[in-house]
């Protein structure tokens, strides 16, 4: 299997299936003298671990993450840095039901179509629990760009029809709810709509929202590696992300020019913009201004509703998922959001370091 690689000059691998022995990522770049511990880390995968509220699923993980190699005495090396969580609370005998089945909404039957073969115990590769690797290397990828002064800030937008009031945004109100809403209110009505499809036994999807803050301008290239390209890439490379916004995104298909361009000014002897449409990016480089990018995630497919699908003979039949999983994945697809936008913006820093002899001279 080819494309478990990110990255050119920051370049993350993650390997593992759900029901495996263990997930992890290899992290390949990262400069030398960068402090990072295990602590660090495990902060990030707190944040996506399951059986935090009765919104995700029961799986007990505690997700705990061992560094492997790449950092001594609580500095990185310059070496690959390999990371590793153990899977402790895995149920296949849960999936022998499906072992011939393909669940809709689920990568079985493309799987069998490309492979000939696949791993039925969860989704194998294709679960979300691969995300475990990418967290662990966007927590490594947060590291370098704190030290860069640059910050990142990912919520949940939206659940369903229910949406975050920008004007009662309170960042605080982020890790006080199950849903990591910065609205108390929205957080509330939330809850209510997954209460009414919990007991019709369905499911939601929902919209994360993400600010990066700090990055600087002139990062990225101007034509197939843009740097809202390589963003949006990396944000759909997750499993349960169907759509991609940078900036206003499709709300600027009903704009005008004069509506949607971001004028300039001279503050302080530095140029800015007045607003932000452009999301912080312009002609596929990075402009100064706030990084804001949007994802759509959707409904969980493994609902307990019973849906009509086919077996692997073409014979149709009726399928009821049991098991384990969440009505909801948007807010522990949270961190998974922005671990991928810290690996690219990670990679972006590195990349452009040097575009220039002035800035080449400059480093020797």
């Amino acid at each position: 299997m080819a494309g478990s690689t990110t990255g050119n000059r920051f370049q993350v691998t993650t390997w593992g299936e759900t029901h495996g022995k263990a997930v992890g990522a290899v992290v390949d770049g990262c400069p030398a003298g960068l402090e990072l511990c295990e602590e660090q880390v495990q902060a990030f995968l707190d944040r996506r671990k399951p059986g935090q509220s009765r919104y995700t699923t029961k799986r007990k993980e505690d997700d705990r993450v061992e560094i492997l190699s790449g950092v001594f005495e609580g500095r990185t090396t310059g070496t690959p840095i390999s990371l590793i969580v153990y899977n402790t609370d895995q149920r296949s005998a849960d999936y022998s039901g499906v072992k011939d089945i393909f669940r809709p909404g689920h990568a079985d039957y493309t799987f069998e179509a490309k492979y000939g073969i696949r791993d039925y115990r969860g989704g194998g590769r294709s679960s979300g629990r691969e995300t475990v690797g990418r967290v662990a290397a966007g927590a490594v990828a947060s590291r370098l760009l704190q030290e860069c002064g640059i910050r990142i800030v990912t919520y949940t937008k939206a659940i369903g029809p229910v949406q975050a009031d920008e004007s009662r945004m309170d960042y605080d109100e982020i890790s006080r709810n199950p849903f990591f809403m910065p609205d108390a209110g929205a957080a509330e009505h939330a809850a209510s709509y997954m209460e009414e499809l919990m007991r019709k036994q369905d499911s939601a999807g929902g919209v994360i929202e993400c600010r990066i803050q700090g990055f600087p301008a002139g990062y990225g290239e101007p034509v197939f590696h843009k740097l809202d390209a390589k963003l949006a890439q990396a944000v759909m490379s997750i499993g349960a992300v169907k759509g991609v916004e940078i900036g206003d995104g499709f709300l600027a298909a009903s704009r005008t020019g004069s509506e949607n361009n971001d004028s300039f000014s001279a503050q302080d002897g530095r140029i800015c913009k007045r607003t932000n449409h452009a999301g912080g990016i312009l002609g596929g480089i990075s402009d100064g201004s706030e990084i804001l990018l949007r994802a759509a995630v959707k409904p969980t497919p493994s609902i307990g509703r019973e849906q009509q699908t086919v077996n692997r003979d073409g014979e149709e039949t009726l399928l009821r998922m049991t098991g384990r999983h969440d009505p909801v994945i948007v807010p522990r697809a949270v961190v998974v959001v922005e671990a991928m936008a810290a690996i690219t913006l990670a990679d972006a820093l590195l990349e452009g370091a040097v575009p220039t002899m002035d800035k080449l001279k400059r480093i020797l």
